[in-house]
C-alpha cells in the first residue's frame, strides 16, 4: 500500500479534552516535553543515572529511606499483579480488606495464584472497619499478607491505614497498599505507616501519561520474595528481579520504556518543586470547592464526610436521570470527561476527578457550569449559577 492510498482516519487528530474522570488526568506540559527528548539506550551509563534519579525522587514522594523504589513497566494494575504474584505462594493465607471495585480485583488475582484468600467484604462507599481485620487475624493463623487500598477510586473513600498496618504487624503479616490514586495527591508515609509494599500509577496525581507503576518495597518484603520455596508465576512482574534491575547491580531484565521514565522523572520533579504539603492542600481546596458546587446542585456525595478523597468525588446520579446521557453531553458539547460508576455503582454514580494537573479551579468551575446547563435538559431542575457561585466562594476562602 502506498502512502497516497492509506485510508483516512475517522479521527484525524486527538481531540482536546479536559480530563476530569478517574484517570488518566491532564499531563503536565513539562512532562510531555520531556518525552520528546532524544532516544537513549537503556544500557547507556547516562540512562542508568536517570534511573537512579527516578528511584531517589520516588523515595521522597513515598516518604521512605530503606525501601527499594522503582517503576514497573506497566500500569497500576501491573503493580497490583506484581505484589500479589511476588508476595504470595500457593497455599499462603492472605486477608484482603474489600470495600470497592479495585479491592475485588485483588481478590481475583490472589485466587489465580492459588493463595488461601480471605476476603473481608465491607460496605461500598464506607471506610473499612479495622475491627473486621482484627477478628479475621485472630481467627486465621499464619497470615502471610494483608491488603488494603488507600484511595478506592470506585467509591471515593480515603481509607485510614495506620490501624490496619498495626494489626498486620501485630500478627507478623506483610502489609500491601494500593496507592494508585493517592500518591502525589494524598499524604503517603511508607515508613511511618509500616507499609511493606506499595504501588501506584503515573496517570493520576503524578501528572504523567499512563504506562508505569511506581512502587516501594520494604527490605522485609524483598527478603520474603527471596525466601520463597517456589518462583513467582510471573517472571516479568517478579519484584525481586525488577528490584535488581533498578538496584546497584543493574541486572538486565527487560527493555525499559525510556520515554516514559523520562516523563516520570519530570513529573516527580514537578511534584517536589510544588512541595508535597502544598500539593496536598491544593487538591483538598479544589475538592472542597467542587463539593460546595455539587451541594448547590442538590447532588449527594457517595463518601461520608471525613473520609472523602480530594482527587476523586463520586456523586449519586439523580433519580430518573440517565448516567450515560449526561456524560456524553459533557464530552461532546463541553469536551469534559467524567467517569461512570463501576461494579455495584454502575449507572448509579458519576466520578469527578481532580488529580494532578486536572486539579485546577478553572476546571472545577467549568464542570459545574456545564452541569448547570445539562441537568435541566434531562429533567433535573437546578438553580442556574448557584453551583459556580458556591464553588467560587469556597475557592475565595483563605
Amino acid at each position: 500500500m502506498t502512502e497516497s492510498s492509506l485510508p483516512e482516519s475517522a479521527i484525524p487528530s486527538v481531540p482536546p479534552r479536559i480530563l476530569l474522570g478517574p484517570g488518566p488526568s491532564m499531563a503536565n506540559p513539562r512532562v510531555l516535553q520531556a518525552m520528546m527528548q532524544p532516544m537513549i539506550g537503556y544500557l547507556d551509563p547516562d540512562f542508568v543515572l536517570i534511573m537512579q534519579e527516578v528511584s531517589d525522587l520516588l523515595k521522597r514522594v513515598f516518604k521512605t529511606e530503606d525501601a527499594a523504589t522503582f517503576a514497573l513497566s506497566g500500569t497500576g494494575t501491573a503493580g497490583m499483579q506484581a505484589g500479589i504474584s511476588s508476595l504470595l505462594e500457593p497455599g499462603d493465607t492472605v486477608i484482603m480488606c474489600v470495600y470497592g471495585f479495585f479491592c475485588e480485583r485483588m481478590v481475583d488475582m490472589a485466587e489465580r495464584v492459588g493463595a488461601n484468600v480471605v476476603p473481608l467484604r465491607a460496605d461500598w462507599g464506607q471506610p473499612f472497619p479495622p475491627k473486621m481485620l482484627q477478628e479475621a487475624l485472630e481467627k486465621h493463623g499464619d497470615v502471610k499478607l494483608v491488603t488494603a487500598i488507600h484511595a478506592e477510586t470506585s467509591t471515593g473513600i480515603n481509607q485510614p491505614l495506620t490501624k490496619l498496618s498495626k494489626l498486620a504487624k501485630k500478627h507478623d503479616a506483610l502489609f500491601m497498599v494500593d496507592a494508585v490514586t493517592s500518591l502525589g495527591g494524598n499524604p503517603m508515609e511508607f515508613d511511618e505507616w509500616g507499609i511493606d509494599y506499595c504501588y501506584s500509577a503515573t496517570q493520576k496525581c503524578l501528572g504523567t501519561p499512563p504506562g508505569l507503576s511506581p512502587v516501594a518495597l520494604s527490605p522485609k518484603a524483598l527478603q520474603s520474595i527471596k525466601d520463597r520455596k517456589t518462583k513467582p508465576a510471573s517472571w516479568y512482574l517478579d519484584l525481586a528481579l525488577n528490584a535488581n534491575y533498578w538496584g546497584f547491580d543493574r541486572v538486565y531484565h527487560h527493555t525499559a520504556p525510556v520515554s516514559m521514565i523520562l516523563a516520570l522523572r519530570e513529573g516527580l520533579r514537578v511534584v517536589l518543586e510544588e512541595g508535597l504539603d502544598d500539593r496536598y492542600a491544593r487538591h483538598e481546596k479544589n475538592a472542597q470547592a467542587l463539593r460546595a458546587g455539587l451541594a448547590a446542585l442538590n447532588l449527594d456525595l457517595v463518601a461520608p464526610d471525613g473520609y472523602r478523597l480530594p482527587q476523586i468525588t463520586p456523586v449519586w446520579v439523580p433519580h430518573g436521570v440517565d448516567d450515560a446521557t449526561v456524560r456524553t453531553v459533557l464530552l461532546r458539547e463541553h469536551s469534559i470527561e467524567i467517569g461512570g460508576g463501576l461494579g455495584a455503582f454502575a449507572g448509579k454514580a458519576w466520578r469527578i476527578g481532580l488529580m494532578g494537573d486536572s486539579s485546577r479551579p478553572e476546571y472545577v468551575l467549568a464542570v459545574l457550569s456545564a452541569l448547570e446547563g445539562i441537568l435541566p435538559r434531562v429533567g433535573f431542575e437546578v438553580a442556574i449559577g448557584a453551583a459556580v457561585a458556591a464553588a467560587s466562594e469556597a475557592l475565595a476562602e483563605d
